[in-house]
């Protein structure tokens, strides 16, 4: 009976470190996070500067994401579908995209609006939209 009540508490002391830990990783996974880091002039226009991070359990073969630039008094400055291409699982990558025409200073803010693109295997088509989380590094605020 001893080790009996021995072995239940070690096993209940088990679960009670286990449980908060695997429900924290579930948490910090299941997200496609996608940051604006920087905005810089360029020779065309504006060169945007993206981190995404894919914590979904699948892959990305293949994401674009249809972008809404709002000028200083909220109007649409331009849209602009822009390929992340590949987006493996687990894994961040830094993508780069020049908007010929668009001046920096002019973009206040940035919506994505839609994924028409979101593949991979396994992946549903709106996955992309659904496990999204939106960020800034820049003074540009960026929204899902």
């Amino acid at each position: 009976m001893k080790f009996s009540c021995l072995l239940s508490l070690t096993v209940l002391t088990a679960l009670s470190t286990a449980v908060p830990a695997l429900a924290q990783d579930a948490a910090a996974t299941g997200t496609l996070s996608i940051e604006i880091n920087d905005l810089t002039p360029s020779e065309k226009g504006c060169k945007l500067t993206f981190v995404a991070a894919n914590a979904l359990p699948q892959s990305l073969s293949k994401a674009s994401f249809e972008f809404v630039l709002f000028d200083e008094k909220g109007l649409v400055e331009r849209m602009a579908v822009l390929d992340f291409r590949d987006l493996p699982a687990g894994k961040t990558k830094v993508r780069q995209f020049d908007l010929p025409g668009t001046k920096c200073e002019a973009v206040k803010s940035l919506l994505i609006n839609d994924a028409p693109v979101c593949a991979g295997e396994g992946v549903a088509k709106d996955a992309c939209m659904k496990a999204l989380k939106t960020g800034s590094k820049s003074p540009v605020e960026l929204k899902g």
